[in-house]
């Protein structure tokens, strides 16, 4: 599926808005005792932290089952052909938080072209993740999360948020 230029450019200046955000990522759940400045992170991949990492492109979107509030599930495999910007993060990850906002936005504004879904990383706390995003007006976006956590591990980033976009 070809992709109007408007929706081109507005995926691209999302991510740039994304990857400015993404430079301060949250690694809240490290261990260590404070994040290391932004020039000196970078990925599972050796991709810089807030850069776009093109190493998987024409890979197919994965194989993972995603839940929602009321046990309904989406398998990622069923949106094959579709563009999709799937986004991994966490309540508790405040540079996570501040791009929500952002995220609602162009959720709503593409709806008939593109699916913003939202992953929480919130190990298994589906019951927090919807309010809180209804708690703060995040009404487009879908309260998601992938109950065993493996997608963080498929990414290989190692840190919130991460934005991942497929085309069709």
């Amino acid at each position: 599926m070809f992709l109007s230029r408007s929706l081109k450019l507005i995926v691209l200046g999302h991510a740039a808005v994304i990857g400015a955000v993404m430079l301060g990522g949250c690694d809240r759940q490290s261990g260590q005792d404070a994040q290391p400045q932004a020039s000196e992170t970078s990925t599972a991949n050796d991709v810089p932290a807030g850069a776009v990492d093109r190493s998987h492109r024409g890979s197919q979107i994965p194989e993972f089952v995603l839940t929602d509030a009321k046990g309904g599930e989406l398998r990622l495999s069923s949106l094959k052909g579709k563009p999709v910007l799937l986004n991994l993060w966490a309540t508790w990850c405040r540079p996570c938080i501040t791009e929500l906002p952002l995220l609602n936005k162009l959720a709503k504004d593409r709806a008939a072209d593109l699916r913003v879904l939202a992953v929480s990383q919130d190990s298994q706390e589906l019951g927090r993740v919807a309010p809180f995003l209804a708690d703060r007006g995040l009404n487009t976006l879908e309260p998601w999360i992938e109950p065993k956590n493996d997608l963080s591990f498929h990414y290989q980033t190692g840190q919130l948020p991460t934005t991942i976009y497929y085309d069709a």
